[in-house]
């Protein structure tokens, strides 16, 4: 898992440092304050580890790390990368270490602004990770799929980023059979309760469609949620993901009923419970209340990394609510409400 990592001159990252990380990390902040952003820059540097020596793929582990990276920020080159304005290179260091050993080893990189493609100094002290791991966005990508690899591996454009290309070849993984991980089978069981049913790839047509008892629905027709909690249930059941993986989810409220949030982070906390890693990015108080309600029940640590005045702060769910404008403003709202029905 990813235990640590520090951050300088990335992006609209100027600088952030965030250590003792857990099995479910959270993002929070105003938008525009880089909480996408940072999540694909951990993407990227993960899939690195995980592409690095696999197989038959003899690239260099900085030849993959450029290659993510201009395919997932689609700059006009690397070095548009780093902060405008900054004096110093842009650089990432992340601390890779399992759950229970306090140790952590580091793979780490830098580059200044007039680098184009190639990265050149990079230091890893990270052995090959056999998992792997997913970025969610906030947008589906099921009805999109067919555009996605025409476009990135047909013409080869910027447009759908690596996160997207990445997840839309996973998903076409067949489902396979036969015993899973216990958590990941009930997680299943979970999410297509929640579903009302699931979703299938018919590679004949190359069409995805929503299954609800006999019946079949184009996905085209199918609500937002329902395909954004379907892709988890497709990647647990081909077996894309194990107790090993490390999932990015980008808003994971995005289209979804309060009552279905709160459904799908029990899930992720039943994974996340197995052995899985999650980094969560969000602005919505349900989120956040239901991680700390979690927090408590499991005596868990769910670190946040908050944008707050201008920088970044780290603190720990099991300490309280986080101190952050989402929070005050839903406060606010109450406080407001109250007055009313008082007048």
């Amino acid at each position: 898992m990813i235990k640590s990592v520090d951050l300088k001159n990335f992006g609209p990252i100027k600088q952030l440092k965030w250590e003792n990380l857990g099995r479910i990390n959270l993002v929070i902040g105003t938008n525009g304050a880089g909480k996408t952003f940072l999540l694909k820059a951990l993407y990227a540097t993960i899939r690195t580890l995980e592409t690095y020596n696999r197989g038959n793929d003899r690239r260099s582990a900085s030849e993959i790390l450029s290659e993510k990276l201009y395919w997932t920020f689609q700059p006009g080159r690397l070095g548009d990368l780093v902060t405008k304005g900054a004096d110093e290179a842009l650089s990432c260091t992340l601390g890779i270490g399992s759950r229970k050993d306090k140790d952590e080893k580091t793979f780490s990189y830098s580059f200044g602004r007039d680098t184009v493609r190639q990265i050149a100094t990079l230091e890893n002290h990270v052995s090959t990770r056999n998992a792997n791991s997913i970025f969610l966005p906030a947008k589906e990508v099921l009805s999109l799929h067919g555009i996605i690899l025409k476009t990135r591996e047909q013409d080869k454009i910027f447009g759908f980023d690596d996160t997207c290309l990445d997840l839309v070849r996973a998903l076409q993984i067949p489902t396979q059979k036969g015993k899973n991980y216990q958590a990941f089978s009930k997680s299943r069981e979970q999410l297509e309760n929640l579903l009302g049913g699931r979703v299938e790839y018919d590679e004949k047509s190359g069409q995805w469609h929503f299954k609800q008892g006999n019946r079949k629905f184009p996905i085209g027709m199918t609500a937002e949620g329902i395909k954004k909690i379907a892709i988890l249930d497709t990647l647990l059941g081909n077996r894309y993901l194990d107790n090993q993986s490390i999932v990015f989810v980008d808003e994971p409220e995005a289209a979804l009923h309060p009552a279905a949030v709160s459904s799908f982070l029990e899930i992720i906390g039943l994974l996340a419970d197995c052995g899985m890693q999650f980094f969560l990015a969000s602005h919505s108080y349900f989120v956040v209340k239901k991680l700390f309600l979690m927090a408590r029940k499991q005596k868990w640590s769910i670190p946040v990394l908050a944008w707050e005045d201008g920088a970044w702060t780290a603190c720990d769910m099991q300490d309280g609510m986080p101190k952050n404008t989402i929070i005050e403003e839903s406060v606010r709202l109450y406080r407001e409400e109250v007055e009313l029905a008082c007048e």
